[in-house]
């Protein structure tokens, strides 16, 4: 039977200031099968979060910040597939980055096979490389492949910045019990697109 839960309180904060030199900004699965009507696990809000990732990229791009896109990658015969059914199978339409957020000559493209974008990947290598010490993470899904991703960078002591109009979730209980975990157990900032600034006395 459906029930009522409250959702306990946590905090949106209106301006997160950050170090363009230790920073990372991470695009999680913005694929054709997520974004559009017709993809094969379409996250009916994952489309109006298109504008706020564009602005969060156009200001990644402007101030030199590392964008890592993370690209869900799936082959014939995935364990997920009994759990989600067939989605982003490489090479298939449904698997590529949308076009409004097409990544640029200089910018990383992670497959990753699971919901966790460290999980067998070189994230972590290319983050380390870099010395970037946090993360502003956005995407789909809110409570899986955003929520696995900023858990999985949490336990490596990175910063956690979730722009919570920049993710989108199955259901809206998945996106407030996301942004709950984010902010009471990873002790992450929760804010929203337009918030992210520079830190003052960081050169643009």
């Amino acid at each position: 039977m459906p029930r009522t839960v409250e959702v306990p309180e946590y905090t949106i904060a209106p301006e997160v200031e950050i170090d363009p030199r230790t920073t990372a900004l991470i695009v999680v699965d913005m694929q054709n099968d997520f974004v559009r009507p017709e993809g094969k696990l379409f996250v009916p809000d994952a489309p109006a979060t298109v504008p706020k990732i564009q602005a969060l990229l156009a200001f990644a791009r402007q101030h030199g910040i590392f964008t890592v896109f993370t690209q869900d990658t799936h082959y014939p015969g995935d364990p997920e597939f009994p759990i989600w059914g067939e989605h982003c199978v490489a090479g298939t339409w449904g698997w590529q980055i949308i076009d409004e957020l097409a990544p640029r000559e200089g910018e990383l493209v992670l497959q990753k096979r699971r919901y966790d974008a460290f999980y067998g990947t070189p994230l972590d290598h290319e983050l380390r490389l870099r010395k970037i010490e946090q993360l502003i993470i956005c995407g789909t899904v809110a409570s899986i492949c955003v929520h696995y991703t900023a858990a999985s960078a949490a336990l490596r002591w990175y910063g956690v910045i979730i722009p919570v109009d920049a993710t989108s979730a199955l259901h809206p209980f998945d996106l407030e019990a996301a942004n709950r975990q984010t902010a009471f157990l990873f002790r992450g900032v929760l804010t929203r697109a337009d918030g992210v600034r520079l830190r003052s006395g960081v050169p643009a």
